[in-house]
């Protein structure tokens, strides 16, 4: 049920941005979800997309990228939603590499995307404890 996420890897440079998802723009494919992590010198640009394998052909051979699987929860779009996910993964000692949010307009009005070692134990974790997962279908939608 893990989501799928694409992680690209560019040059922190002016412009290189834009450069980077003009293909996928231009090729219908949405973008749901963005997260940007950069250094000095290079960013990390991590989506969820609407079609990720042809969003990675879109970016060529110049891009490298990177499929990984990632957890996505649905949570409630108030205050204190966030807090219960990472109450419940802290109490089972689940570590967070990273993680980012999104809202969608769709019955559940916020996601958050979990990044952990072990996608299998944390879905069936959550699950457990009645969280609901969010799926590729479901965001591709």
């Amino acid at each position: 049920m893990a989501v799928r996420q694409l992680s690209i890897f560019i040059e922190n440079k002016k412009g290189r941005l834009s450069e980077a998802i003009k293909n996928i723009s231009e090729s219908d494919i949405n973008i749901r979800a963005l997260s940007i992590g950069d250094s000095a010198d290079y960013g990390i640009v991590r989506m969820i997309v609407s079609d990720l394998d042809r969003a990675r052909n879109l970016l060529g051979e110049n891009i490298l990228s990177k499929i990984t699987s990632v957890v996505a929860v649905k949570m409630d779009d108030k205050g204190g939603a966030l807090y219960k996910i990472l109450r419940t993964l802290e109490e089972a000692e689940i570590d967070l590499h990273y993680t980012y949010a999104f809202t969608s307009s769709k019955k559940f009005g916020a996601y958050v995307v979990l990044r952990v070692d072990d996608v299998e134990a944390t879905e069936k974790l959550l699950s457990d404890k009645g969280f609901e997962l969010a799926t590729d279908e479901e965001i591709s939608e």
